[in-house]
């Protein structure tokens, strides 16, 4: 009999930490190799882990809730000619080992007792939270576009300087029948969630074997001539709903007090924004009009049959009008960089929306949403809101933002002075949109009136250009013609 181990991988741009949120096999199931056993939540995002070997779970090493350090062995798996036996011959003493092990993946989530504000600036339907089947490993080796993983312990991944683009290109397709690439897990999947083919990608690791960076390579060199500085993809400061997941461990209550352990979303939530804080000099400016005639847009749209099917909100007009002063405005679109002590002038725009879930706050970003039609841009936020409703979003989906959107109007707040991701140049928070007084063609009017505030880094955009910007995209919003005369 052999028993082997499955470590903690780092699944997310050198993370050192992951916590368990659900097994999904017990001592004594028998798994095959790319079968999903875990689900785990980094500081960055819910990820499940597939398990790169066949045989019969010997073990789980940590129960629900516990964080674990990248590097330590999760569970132990018997293999070899005895791995395929049935689930009698596992040892009574692994069930001991592991005695909260969660219940089998057919096992049904709790529904949503009621509807909450997943995605600001949008409501979540009512539907079952039934986890869907587990895939065979055929149907993961198609979805991936190559065969299954090969069978390499999982061993945590380092975090290296991001490789030159130039250097990793992509190579040409494996012919038919040519041995399959060869990467681990925590790859195979960043792969599949940027949709690179692995047999394409040129393999810089030792042995021949694909690394992280060479899959951001391969990525970049597909979508844009530029190489982009990772960011850090933390929460802006919107206040997430008053919701613990039913994974977390449980608050530890003593008389009078109740202490709520910091991790994962919540605690690098709380690391970034203080680092944001008290580094990038936080400017704010207000700007109070009318967007009467774009709320009438919307009913418009709306009912338009060319856009049958797509999901129309403010919110997507507003993410349009931002887009559309950033054109104008250039220079706000950057970042700045400490070590050169450079400013970079992004000539590329990933929108962050600010997603509320209920492990906390994460800011997702539209990819090139500066090149996207009004369709393109309302079919990806609305694909935001559904990773972000079933835990999906990967941590590729919020790397290199360049400026934020967070609606804290879904609340019904007036306005605020939002926190900047850090990296970035700037962040839009915007108000409820109420009828109002309004003084209208000289005659006092009930019209729709809001509130946006913009936050700026100071060193990268002064009083001028943040005032010309926010200006503009009011201007838009109050006479939305401009989406088109502007654009």
């Amino acid at each position: 009999m052999t028993i082997r181990e499955f470590k903690m991988p780092d699944v997310g741009e050198g993370l050192t930490e992951a916590e368990i949120l659900k097994w999904f096999v017990q001592p004594g199931d028998t798994v095959t190799d790319g079968q999903v056993v875990c689900e785990v939540e980094t500081a960055k995002a819910a990820v499940e882990l597939p398990i790169p070997f066949d045989g019969v779970v010997h073990a789980l090493l940590f129960e629900e809730g516990t964080t674990v350090d990248v590097g330590q062995v999760i569970i132990s798996v018997q293999t070899g000619p005895s791995g395929g036996a049935a689930a009698a011959e596992v040892p009574a003493a692994a069930t001991a080992a592991a005695p909260a092990a969660a219940a089998p993946a057919q096992a049904e989530e709790p529904a949503v007792a009621a509807r909450q504000p997943v995605l600001v600036g949008y409501g979540v339907s009512q539907a079952s939270t039934k986890r869907r089947p587990r895939k065979a490993t055929g149907e993961v080796a198609a979805q991936n576009g190559t065969a299954a993983p090969a069978v390499v312990p999982a061993q945590p991944v380092a975090a290296q300087p991001v490789a030159v683009a130039a250097q990793n290109g992509t190579a040409a397709p494996a012919a038919a029948g040519a041995a399959r690439a060869l990467a681990k897990p925590p790859v195979r999947k960043l792969a599949k969630d940027l949709g690179i083919d692995l047999a394409t990608v040129v393999p810089t690791g030792d042995g021949g074997v694909v690394t992280r960076e060479d899959v951001h390579a391969a990525a970049a060199a597909a979508i844009a001539p530029q190489v982009a500085a990772p960011v850090a993809a933390a929460p802006a400061p919107v206040q997430a709903p008053a919701e613990v997941p039913a994974q977390a461990a449980a608050p530890a209550a003593t008389g009078r007090e109740t202490r709520i352990p910091v991790k994962g979303v919540r605690k690098v939530t709380a690391q970034a924004m203080v680092g944001s804080a008290f580094t990038a000099p936080h400017v704010t400016e207000f700007i109070t009009f009318d967007v009467t005639r774009t709320m009438k847009l919307v009913q418009e749209l709306k009912e338009d049959p060319d856009l049958a099917g797509l999901r129309i909100n403010p919110l997507l007009l507003i993410a349009k009008a931002v887009l559309v002063a950033i054109r104008r405005n250039p220079d706000v679109n950057a970042s700045w960089d400490e070590a050169a002590q450079e400013i970079v002038l992004k000539h590329y725009v990933n929108l962050g929306i600010a997603a509320a879930t209920p492990r906390g706050l994460i800011v997702p970003n539209i990819k090139d949403a500066h090149a996207m039609t009004l369709r393109e841009l309302s079919e990806s936020l609305s694909g935001l809101v559904a990773t972000a409703r079933d835990g999906k979003t990967s941590p590729a989906d919020m790397q290199n933002g360049t400026l934020t959107l967070t609606n804290v109007g879904v609340f019904g707040v007036d306005t605020g002075t939002p926190i900047l991701n850090p990296g970035e140049s700037a962040i839009l928070a915007v108000g409820a949109i109420k009828l109002q007084p309004w003084v209208h063609k000289g005659k006092v009017k009930p019209r729709q009136v809001t509130t946006l505030a913009l936050s700026f880094d100071h060193r990268l955009i002064d009083g001028e250009l943040g005032s010309r910007f926010l200006a503009d995209i009011a201007a838009v919003l109050e006479h939305p013609r401009r989406l088109v005369t502007w654009a």
